[in-house]
């Protein structure tokens, strides 16, 4: 018997990376899994994965899946993912909100014109973009980062009934350390970008984690926010990082994740909790058996 038999789990920015990594280990544990992603299919040859990709690997591995494309920005899109995912797979009582805007661009929709597709050339594996900072971030950009803290806001107001309904529920908000770059000056090494808006969405988003645990505070409902600890190799960070070495093992992540999934929400809610913290032996007895 896996640990999250009988769940059903959202995760979002699932067609690759860390999101990737925690559907396929939840759905080994015996949850039912909607991988949501934009990508179906590969824009950007920096950036592979796709969330038929997954779903396929899922039920390969006799999982439960089903590929949900949605651009989370879109406010339709999220109302039409949960409603599909739980005609799907029934209540939702696990939301991982793990994607986050990282990379300019996009993949096309499947019913975009194929000219408007071909229009932009895919990238090499070998070029490197541009670290992000405060003075080469337009405006615009800056605010699409904050369009997926609302995303999470958003599906996490749409989630809790069901898990009111359940009489439990988890939801964790992936985080970063980024939240807490550069931390305060002076500055006498500006060796990368500040990560103003991948950064800053990432605080609103640990705020938000805390606000929200603490009104459902009396509802069996966990909120937490999950941070690496070190650094994954993912496509994400691969899109630009050039001297990362020592990197964690991305299924290390996804046992984190599963292990907040089962937290008993009188004891862990309204935490931003780094991955290896979680993966301490003690946080084993913290799990929550509905009913008790």
């Amino acid at each position: 018997m896996g640990r999250l038999v009988n769940r059903t789990a959202i995760v979002t920015g699932a067609s690759r990376g860390l999101g990737r990594a925690i559907a396929l280990g939840m759905a080994a544990e015996g949850a039912r899994v909607a991988v949501v992603a934009r990508t179906e299919q590969v824009w950007d040859d920096r950036l592979p994965g796709t969330i038929g990709e997954t779903v396929a690997a899922i039920e390969a591995a006799g999982g439960r899946a089903v590929a949900i494309r949605a651009d989370l920005m879109e406010a339709a899109d999220r109302m039409r993912l949960i409603d599909e995912a739980r005609a799907a797979l029934g209540p939702i009582t696990i939301l991982v909100n793990n994607a986050a805007f990282t990379a300019p661009g996009g993949p096309p929709r499947a019913d975009a014109p194929a000219r408007a597709a071909a229009s932009k050339p895919v990238a090499t594996p070998a070029a490197k973009a541009e670290w992000p900072s405060f003075m080469n971030t337009p405006l615009r950009a800056y605010r699409r980062h904050f369009e997926m803290v609302f995303a999470a806001y958003d599906l996490m107001q749409m989630v809790v009934p069901d898990m009111e309904a359940a009489g439990y529920g988890s939801i964790i908000n992936v985080t970063s350390g980024a939240s807490r770059m550069p931390g305060e000056g002076p500055y006498p090494e500006r060796r990368f970008g500040s990560l103003a808006g991948y950064g800053g969405s990432k605080a609103a988003l640990e705020h938000l984690t805390l606000s929200a645990a603490y009104e459902v505070g009396d509802r069996a409902i966990a909120i937490n926010a999950l941070s690496p600890s070190r650094a994954f190799h993912t496509p994400g960070v691969a899109y630009y990082a050039r001297e990362f070495q020592d990197f964690a093992p991305e299924a290390e992540f996804a046992e984190a994740a599963i292990r907040l999934a089962l937290a008993d929400p009188a004891r862990v809610t309204g935490r931003v909790l780094g991955h290896a913290d979680v993966l301490d032996e003690s946080y084993r007895s913290y799990v929550f058996v509905p009913g008790t």
